[in-house]
């Protein structure tokens, strides 16, 4: 079987200076250091059978996906944070440093950091939910009293304020550099399925944008969003902010059911527009990768794949051996 017939649909994420890979049993972020060394976090993939159960159920699959991405990848991202900062000490300092932190690493910590993950992704769901409504409701409240133009004006409002921001954080040369690191994954991604070879001169050739990306995911959640709310009524600014804040766990399933369709839908010439208004977001986040920059990304991918085929035959709750997961790394 080639590697583009495989069923298997990988995906990952940029991180400082790097890039994250998930796999069927691994989890996988590599980052360049300063010295030039790429360096590794591995990170078996554990799963409870009610997470798993879940992850079956249309709708329910969208919402439990996002949270345990969001609690997954915060781990990552503070890997490459951690060695981001750590290159700006120096090496006396960066050792004592790194001492304290493996004494303060424990359990509770690492629930910690996947709490401050999902936190965060609410958080910032809620907010681009709810100002909005105000904001609409301020500007237009009296302008008209048809309520699907009322969603539609809210809508618009939410696409300004996101695609605003995406603009503005997109201008600093740190956030640029991880736009350019989330278009050297897609590449990576893109070419693997394509069954190339994974080499810088071979991922290079491949669209930075790519169908299922999270990206996408946000757009459709204003689009959708639009559509699911123009269904009920409202009386006042409070119900419609109340409405809003029940109505996102269906905004979000259905944004996901909608995303996997127009990712299966890809190669159908017309139906293959449905899934553009996301592409045309990851204009916005990523960037076209350096060379080196995609060697990082093909380096986290290789890894993944190596570890997930060593892994294969592992079972799912028994503890890795060191010779195949790095204990220190993962």
């Amino acid at each position: 079987m080639s590697q583009a017939s495989k069923p298997v649909s990988y995906g990952g994420q940029a991180v400082i200076e790097g890039v994250m890979f998930g796999g069927k049993r691994v989890n996988v972020t590599a980052v360049r250091r300063k010295t030039g060394e790429i360096t590794y976090l591995e990170v078996p993939r554990k799963e409870q059978s009610w997470v798993s159960k879940f992850r079956r159920i249309p709708l329910l699959r969208g919402i439990v996906s996002i949270i345990d991405s969001s609690a997954k990848g915060t781990k990552h991202l503070n890997y490459s944070a951690d060695a981001y900062a750590d290159d700006e000490v120096d090496p006396e300092e960066r050792a004592e440093q790194k001492k304290k932190e493996e004494s303060r690493w424990s359990l509770s910590m690492m629930i910690g950091v996947a709490a401050i993950g999902i936190l965060s992704f609410l958080f910032g769901k809620i907010v681009l939910t709810l100002v909005p409504v105000v904001v609409e409701d301020f500007l237009f409240g009296n302008l008209f009293h048809e309520q699907i133009l009322h969603n539609l004006a809210e809508g618009a409002i939410k696409l300004i304020l996101l695609l605003g921001y995406l603009w503005g954080i997109s201008q600093t040369p740190l956030i640029k550099r991880l736009f350019q690191y989330h278009g050297a994954e897609h590449k990576v991604i893109t070419a693997y399925e394509a069954g190339e070879e994974l080499t810088p001169a071979n991922v290079q050739k491949y669209s930075r944008l790519h169908y299922r990306c999270g990206s996408s995911f946000i757009m459709l959640t204003v689009i959708i969003g639009v559509l699911v709310y123009s269904l009920f009524t409202y009386d006042n600014l409070l119900e419609r902010m109340g409405q809003r804040l029940l109505l996102l766990p269906i905004v979000l399933g259905l944004s996901f059911e909608f995303l996997k369709l127009t990712n299966a839908l890809r190669e159908i010439p017309v139906l293959r527009y449905l899934g553009y208004p996301g592409l045309w977001l990851q204009l916005l986040t990523t960037k076209e990768p350096t060379d080196d920059q995609v060697e990082v990304s093909i380096a986290s991918f290789k890894r993944m794949l190596e570890l997930d085929a060593e892994l294969e035959n592992v079972p799912v709750n028994e503890t890795f051996n060191s010779s195949v997961l790095d204990p220190v790394k993962g």
